[in-house]
């Protein structure tokens, strides 16, 4: 199953949070508005601090702000800095496997990989906010003869 990892769900989380009010928020502060431990914030606003997505600001009056506005940021960049790049396989991230020399797939999952890349970086977290696709981006439709009768309720 291909599934992000809940750093990943809990980073988009935060990063939200932190475009509401517009100014700085502390860490704890953060936390009991989303319900997420302090130390889990703590980690996903340090990853995305490190990742460029949060400037922190030190002193009495310290803590995150977002480094640009959510529109500018795609869930893939959020994928990113917390998972790692984004790759179906070994061989799509440039490793590979004991038998990648003989492999009849080698190089086919390019293709499949780079489109789940871009459709995850035409998505910004202002659109997951909004709970709306980009411009452009429609979700394919399945006829119906291609639902199996298998799905449907024994009568």
């Amino acid at each position: 199953m291909f599934r992000l990892s809940k750093l990943t769900d809990y980073a988009v989380v935060v990063l939200v949070r932190l475009s509401r009010d517009g100014g700085v928020q502390t860490s704890p502060g953060i936390s009991a508005s989303v319900g997420l431990p302090e130390p889990t914030v703590a980690k996903v606003l340090k990853a995305m601090t490190l990742g460029g997505l949060v400037v922190s600001q030190r002193g009495a009056r310290g803590g995150y702000r977002l480094a640009r506005p959510l529109s500018a940021i795609a869930v893939s960049d959020v994928i990113a800095v917390i998972d790692g790049p984004i790759a179906l396989t070994a061989c799509v991230e440039g490793g590979g496997c004991e038998s990648g020399h003989v492999c009849p797939m080698r190089g086919r999952w390019d293709p499949v990989n780079t489109a789940i890349r871009a459709a995850l970086g035409a998505i910004s977290l202002a659109d997951m906010e909004a709970a709306r696709l980009p411009p452009g981006f429609h979700l394919p439709t399945v006829p119906p003869h291609a639902v199996s009768d298998h799905a449907q309720p024994a009568a």
